[in-house]
């Protein structure tokens, strides 16, 4: 995957097979087919932090290079990029804007996004960004950027129910072997937050506390590694 040299990886276990779409099947299904060229060339993609914004702009990036095509996933929240990176963004076959809220304000990033945009449409390239809003809600001062931003389907990423994040946790923890039993899942439900980001992040630091202690993670571990219940 063409990638610019900015400590910006994509994360291996972002790909589609491992999104729970739950009430968003028909945002997924959209970039599944923006990935492999067919559908809408433009998506806008909006949603809450931590509703999988990021895990769907890295799974279409991966899975368009699975399919031979370029593409290439850029943050810009990244505090090592300047608004020259959109430059030349045509060349690939398919661009990943995320969390483009950030840029709202800045004309420099406005104007360049807006050339990018314009760019990618003369080049028949394809274009997906993130938001946590509509293009209408961003606060950009750019209209014309505002106006091109809306052109295009947007989809709201919704919250997982409670039954579909304890079956995210449940078949994230078999992909990572964890071995975890009922009494473990039923805790962590109990007591932790129940979203897809939180339940994700959990899994993660069990993971690596697990590997570092060399402990199995039973109950009694992960009651000890989170502290006491409030």
């Amino acid at each position: 995957m063409h990638q610019l040299s900015l400590p910006i990886q994509l994360r291996p276990e972002a790909d589609f097979a491992s999104y729970l779409a739950g009430p968003n099947r028909e945002a997924v299904a959209a970039i599944t087919a923006w990935s492999i060229g067919s559908g809408d060339d433009f998506i806008h993609l909006f949603g809450l932090p931590d509703s999988g914004k990021t895990h769907l702009l890295q799974a279409a990036c991966q899975h368009a290079v699975q399919q031979g095509a370029s593409a290439i996933y850029l943050p810009l929240g990244h505090e090592d990029l300047a608004p020259s990176v959109l430059d030349n963004l045509e060349l690939w076959d398919l661009v990943a804007l995320d969390d483009v809220q950030v840029i709202a304000g800045d004309m420099d990033w406005e104007r360049g996004l807006f050339d990018l945009y314009n760019r990618l449409r003369e080049t028949k390239r394809r274009l997906l960004v993130s938001a946590d809003a509509p293009a209408a809600e961003l606060g950009l001062q750019l209209a014309d950027l505002r106006s091109r931003l809306g052109w295009g389907p947007g989809y709201r990423l919704r919250p997982l129910s409670e039954e579909d994040c304890e079956r995210l946790l449940r078949e994230s923890a078999e992909r990572r072997a964890l071995g975890l039993g009922d009494d473990a899942f039923r805790y962590i439900m109990r007591h932790c937050p129940r979203d897809a980001g939180s339940l994700l992040g959990l899994l993660e630091e069990i993971d690596r506390e697990s590997l570092r202690t060399k402990r199995r993670p039973t109950l009694w571990f992960i009651r000890r590694m989170l502290g006491p219940s409030p």
